[in-house]
């Protein structure tokens, strides 16, 4: 009588991609509820844990709402132009753009709550509406801009299965296409229309706003393309991540000279508020941030310009990286540069020049600032992730 050993089958291991997945959820949402630790502690506490006082009534938390905003309009930007003017896109990742759209809509949202001193009362934005305010249009276009986003994702994952109609996407990918447009536009006339804000009061906010979505924008698609790409996520594509990257390359060569125009037309009157900001910028408190965001900025386009450097993925994703360090260097020096010079004098508070040459800036963000904006932007991250893990945003075969 012959005897059999039955051996057990050992488990199929995990994909390396689905365990690191699993490892990036762990860690970001972690590092999502120390955030929200740091939020509870600030409301307890109330905004005087923050750097923000009367002179400075906004800081990081409007400064990375505004970056956020930027990046959401360029994706969602991005995946709908080559449908709108029947362009060869980028059909493989604009799901993923779409979502990750999506995503950085949610954590723009999450940005206002936490900068406002008592959330509890945000339903008073309804009840004591004032639509002559342009932040009240920033919280319709918003809001509406989220909706086209999820319900574009949605007819865009139902044309992939032969449902709906091709020509009602394209109309959709119109009005998607405008709402980025008008959302980052919207973001961009809550500093221009400031007259009293020095560097805030120009034409040119809302074409720069835009230009900085495009740049962001493009520069997170690529820089998700290339991660899902190396972990076996998406297909290998060079020929598209060297289209993407000379566009983005473009795009920054673009925002640098509409920025020199800013400098210009603000620096040669060589007087008043404007040209004080600018001597700040090249020499001054404001240097380190103004040159990080140049070098940035020019190295971004050499790498992105250059076919030979766009070809390597780890070339391609420095320069999509140095590209959003600039952008949201940008978007913060923006923010920070227009408090410099107050309003109303205070006489105990040293402003403008007079804290200049003491070396210091009227704001500075605070480590629970720092933690609070770290833990949304883990959020961010876990709400993507979570998304290529359980939505079909995968291109079809």
């Amino acid at each position: 009588m012959s005897t059999e050993t039955a051996v057990k089958a050992a488990p199929a291991a995990k994909p390396a991609a689905s365990r690191g997945s699993g490892i990036l959820l762990a860690v970001t949402g972690i590092i999502t509820l120390a955030g929200i630790a740091l939020w509870a502690y600030q409301l307890t506490r109330g905004l005087i844990v923050t750097d923000m006082r009367n002179l400075t009534s906004w800081g990081l938390y409007i400064g990375t709402f505004t970056f956020f905003v930027g990046l959401s309009a360029g994706g969602l930007i991005i995946a709908s132009i080559p449908r709108v003017f029947g362009l060869a896109g980028f059909k493989s990742v604009s799901k993923i753009a779409v979502w990750s759209s999506i995503c950085c809509t949610v954590l723009a949202v999450a940005l206002v709550v936490v900068d406002l001193g008592h959330p509890e009362r945000i339903w008073h934005l309804v009840a004591y509406s004032n639509f002559t305010s342009p932040l009240m249009w920033d919280i319709i276009v918003i809001t509406v801009y989220l909706i086209v986003s999820v319900v574009y994702l949605r007819a865009t994952m139902r044309a992939e299965k032969g449902e709906g109609s091709e020509k009602a996407l394209k109309v959709l990918s119109v009005v998607a296409l405008s709402c980025a447009i008008l959302v980052h536009s919207v973001t961009a006339w809550i500093f221009g229309l400031q007259i009293g804000r020095a560097f805030w009061n120009t034409a040119l906010m809302a074409p720069v706003f835009i230009t900085s979505a495009l740049v962001s924008g493009l520069a997170l698609v690529l820089v998700i393309t290339l991660v899902l790409q190396k972990t076996g996520y998406l297909k290998r594509d060079q020929d598209m991540v060297t289209r993407m990257a000379g566009m983005l390359g473009v795009f920054v060569i673009v925002e640098l000279f509409l920025f020199f125009c800013e400098l210009l037309t603000a620096g040669y009157p060589a007087a008043g508020m404007e040209f004080e900001t600018v001597k700040a910028m090249l020499a001054g408190p404001l240097a380190p941030m103004f040159w990080t965001e140049i070098v940035s900025g020019v190295l971004a386009a050499a790498l992105l310009i250059g076919k030979k450097t766009a070809a390597v993925p780890a070339l391609a994703g420095a320069g999509a990286a140095l590209a959003l360090l600039g952008a949201f260097i940008q978007k913060y020096e923006m923010l920070v540069s227009g408090f410099q010079f107050p309003n109303l004098t205070y006489w105990s508070v040293p402003t403008g020049p007079a804290a200049w040459s003491a070396g210091a800036l009227v704001y500075l963000p605070t480590a629970t600032e720092a933690g609070i904006v770290l833990g949304i932007a883990a959020l961010g991250v876990f709400i993507l992730t979570l998304g290529l893990k359980k939505l079909a945003l995968k291109p079809a075969e």
